[in-house]
């Protein structure tokens, strides 16, 4: 029954239920040996699973498949695991986001064309659970998430590393002449030390914590740690509860609402989580009729508290985060502002989620009245340079860069970048704002994470440790620097940072929420005149069906046909 009391009837008797030939030919290639009463009023759950051996961070996910297997089993269930497309961040070129959208549609088609009642969404590297998301929300059937959860700390001579924040900073050190090549790779082994995703508050843990937040996970979910045997636990419940779920006809629909979404925005400020979370959330709500701007993440989360002491804003890593509670902790200490009445995939409100937690390590997760940085939100920027937007997280920044006045120095390409920013005969200083432009979804394409580039080595040996970027691509979310992101629109469709010369100044404004190129309008309407767009990067495939409809940073970097849903139907058999 329906949270209603209306009868459920399940999707899949289409397949099933009668003695047609079509029914025939679809229970008979699926029997293999199954009884015939599994065929009979069993809800039919899809386990959509990313593992992979390219997604390492995804590797395991077939370890936890087998957990929820039983859940669904113990509840009444038929499991199917099915395969789709892995990204994994570390291994894929040009970059992981040019085929989001791509693995997005792999699961909406998957599981809109199959016999599934209901489905467990198994994600873990950075895009695939945004992807994940997308695709189950475009189609609507009942649908969880379970995520692989991060590896456990890396450690190094009796010191902890954060995987890939640690990284950043130890390569330039070695630019900078400070640390030893040697001692470098030395760390190399113990980085990466089991089975999960970056430890650190970065990309892949900020959006296990966003679906949390949403509502589309079981409690807990975000933090646990890949090889802790409370993930197995996890997964196993969520088997359980997706049956549940198939009865109450409970959809992403239900979950994935405003309210939703504004917690996600203000869990996301309390973390100091990545800034790639802006692009996927905002697809998310495309896909589901939410009217989600990039002025709301402003508007919602920026003058919120960092709570979440964790790399790369604070000290710790996600191992310490669970221990000290985790998201039912965090949004314990944000109560007051958040929206407890929003529905989530328990059946019951986001409230109970948290009842009866709390820190317990104020280290490593601090109340609303002793936090680690008053408003540590991420700041939307407006101003000549970005009049669609551009993103700032000052949680990730050097406080005195924060407001500053520079002369730019133009990167048209991340080549051109590479092949100069080494040069010791470069023009640069301290007040250098390095821009970087061509990176965009369009430019790059796929709008890649190189937007936290790394500073000029001759700058880096006087130790300089951070500049004002600015650029059109994004970075990962274990980077910190004061680096302006999404510039939009992109320079490679004719976006003021392809009008910037080297030498013009710039002036960013975090507190007032302003990037400016300080030219007048009338020489910015000359440059505009006299540009031209580069030629196209590709003629055919993915890359041209994507630069054709991908849009801007601004409303998620979505394919423009791919925005809203085509729900669960399948009109006509294929026999």
């Amino acid at each position: 029954m329906t949270t209603d009391g209306t009868p459920v009837r399940l999707r899949t008797a289409h397949w099933y239920d009668g003695r047609s030939r079509d029914n025939y030919i679809h229970r008979s290639w699926m029997k293999r040996g199954l009884p015939d009463d599994v065929f009979t009023g069993k809800p039919m759950i899809g386990i959509c699973n990313s593992a992979s051996e390219l997604a390492p961070c995804n590797q395991h996910l077939d370890q936890l498949v087998e957990h929820v297997k039983r859940g669904v089993w113990e509840s009444g269930g038929v499991p199917l695991e099915f395969p789709v497309t892995s990204l994994g961040e570390t291994q894929i070129q040009p970059t992981s986001m040019l085929l989001r959208n791509l693995m997005a549609m792999d699961v909406e088609e998957s599981i809109r064309a199959n016999p599934i009642d209901g489905v467990v969404l198994l994600a873990g590297c950075d895009k695939t659970t945004p992807a994940m998301v997308m695709g189950a929300a475009s189609v609507d059937l009942p649908a969880i998430m379970v995520t692989g959860g991060p590896m456990l700390t890396g450690r190094h001579e009796g010191r902890a590393l954060g995987s890939a924040t640690d990284m950043w900073r130890m390569s330039e050190e070695v630019r900078a002449g400070t640390l030893s090549e040697e001692e470098f790779l030395a760390t190399e082994s113990v980085m990466t030390r089991s089975a999960g995703h970056c430890n650190p508050m970065g990309t892949a843990s900020t959006m296990a914590s966003m679906v949390e937040a949403l509502g589309f996970t079981l409690p807990g979910n975000a933090a646990i740690p890949a090889p802790d045997a409370r993930r197995s636990r996890l997964a196993h419940l969520s088997g359980r509860r997706i049956v549940e779920m198939v009865w109450e006809d409970l959809c992403p629909s239900a979950v994935l609402t405003r309210p939703a979404f504004e917690n996600a925005i203000r869990v996301l400020s309390a973390v100091g989580g990545s800034t790639n979370a802006v692009i996927h959330l905002l697809a998310i709500a495309g896909r589901v009729g939410v009217d989600l701007t990039l002025d709301d993440f402003d508007r919602v989360g920026s003058h919120l508290p960092l709570l979440a002491n964790v790399m790369p804003a604070g000290e710790f890593l996600m191992e310490d985060f669970f221990e000290a509670g985790g998201i039912p902790a965090v949004m314990a200490e944000l109560a007051d502002v958040l929206d407890g009445d929003a529905f989530t995939v328990t059946g019951r409100p986001i409230h109970e989620h948290w009842a009866g937690h709390t820190s317990w390590n104020r280290k490593v997760i601090r109340t609303m009245a002793d936090p680690i940085m008053p408003e540590a939100g991420i700041a939307v920027l407006r101003g000549n340079l970005c009049p669609q937007g551009a993103v700032v997280k000052p949680s990730a920044a050097s406080p005195e860069l924060l407001t500053h006045t520079g002369p730019a120095l133009v990167f048209d390409t991340i080549e051109d970048f590479k092949a100069r920013i080494d040069d010791p005969d470069l023009d640069v200083t301290p007040d250098t704002v390095m821009v970087l432009r061509g990176c965009g979804p369009k430019g790059y394409p796929g709008m890649p994470e190189v937007g936290n580039m790394p500073l000029p080595a001759k700058l880096l040996k006087q130790g300089v440790t951070d500049m004002v970027r600015i650029s059109d691509a994004r970075m990962s979310g274990t980077a910190y620097g004061t680096t302006v992101l999404h510039t939009a629109p992109e320079s490679t469709i004719g976006g003021a940072l392809a009008l910037v010369h080297t030498g013009d100044m710039i002036t960013l404004d975090v507190p007032g929420r302003r990037l400016t190129l300080d030219i007048d309008d009338a020489e910015l309407d000359r440059r505009r005149a006299d540009w031209q767009a580069p030629p196209p990067i590709a003629t055919r495939g993915w890359y041209r069906l994507y630069i054709d409809h991908v849009t801007q940073a601004d409303t998620g970097c979505d394919l423009d046909f791919l925005i809203g849903s085509s729900g669960s139907v399948i009109s006509r058999e294929s026999h």
